[in-house]
């Protein structure tokens, strides 16, 4: 019972590794207000999950749904104690190609969503003494993929943003830290798989960018951003948690 007591709110946790976090906080106690752009996705989580976890439909790009999204945290559960900023997407493109409407539109949800959902949550985690942020980032925003230009550019912000907030709120006993982890099974690849004209040899080549030949299980990476969140990680803050089967170690990974 890691966060016994304790409310979070995970931000696209519809589905992936937020889906995965959501299940992991409500089996170590914590009350869970599960926030998506996929209302019905979350909704049946939250049915699933029991009377320690509610839904909001979501879009943490909007300062308004970010704010209703966190006043509803408060009013359903008493008070905040944890920030899982998970919401986000990738698309393929490099700076020549990707539109300019598309660059904006994942900027938004991958980078402005941590401001804004953070911006909300933090006054409150600093009036009831403190509190924790775990947002996911990537390990390119450390080494860089092909083709992902926009994708890279959002995670390398949220890295960096990471640690001007643990900067900034320490003295609020505000941790802030994040997760960066490698190719994780979602949703997300099975469109991807769907559409490619050689699915096999598509997901050989996921596979291969580790040095352990797989990709990591939503809940692998979910075991980390429990960690952080809770006080087991008491002296973690302003961190990246690597967390990508040795791919950003690993010089040459192929393309």
């Amino acid at each position: 019972m890691r966060l016994k007591d304790k409310t979070a709110i995970i931000t696209g946790s519809a589905a992936g590794i937020g889906e995965a976090a959501a299940e992991l906080f409500v089996r170590e106690g914590a009350r869970v207000l599960l926030a998506d752009r996929n209302g019905e996705g979350v909704r049946e989580l939250a049915q699933r999950l029991g009377p320690q976890a509610a839904a909001i439909e979501a879009d943490v790009s909007s300062s308004a749904e970010v704010k209703r999204m966190v006043d509803t945290a408060v009013e359903r559960f008493g008070r905040l104690d944890i920030l899982a900023n998970n919401a986000g997407y990738g698309i393929p493109g490099t700076v020549v190609d990707t539109e300019e409407d598309a660059w904006d539109a994942l900027m938004a949800v991958n980078l402005k969503g941590v401001f804004l959902c953070s911006k909300y949550a933090i006054p409150v985690m600093a009036a009831q003494g403190g509190g924790t942020i775990v947002n996911t980032a990537s390990n390119v925003a450390n080494m860089g993929i092909y083709d992902r230009a926009a994708y890279c550019a959002s995670k390398g912000g949220v890295a960096a943003l990471t640690k001007a907030m643990a900067l900034d709120h320490a003295d609020q006993n505000i941790r802030v830290n994040c997760v960066a982890p490698g190719v994780t099974w979602s949703t997300y690849f099975d469109g991807m798989v769907a559409t490619h004209p050689d699915p096999e040899g598509f997901k050989h080549k996921l596979k291969a960018r580790s040095p352990m030949h797989r990709w990591a299980q939503p809940v692998e990476i979910a075991n980390a951003i429990l960690w952080l969140a809770s006080d087991e990680a008491s002296f973690a803050t302003g961190a990246m948690f690597t967390v990508d089967g040795g791919m950003s170690s690993w010089c040459g990974a192929p393309r």
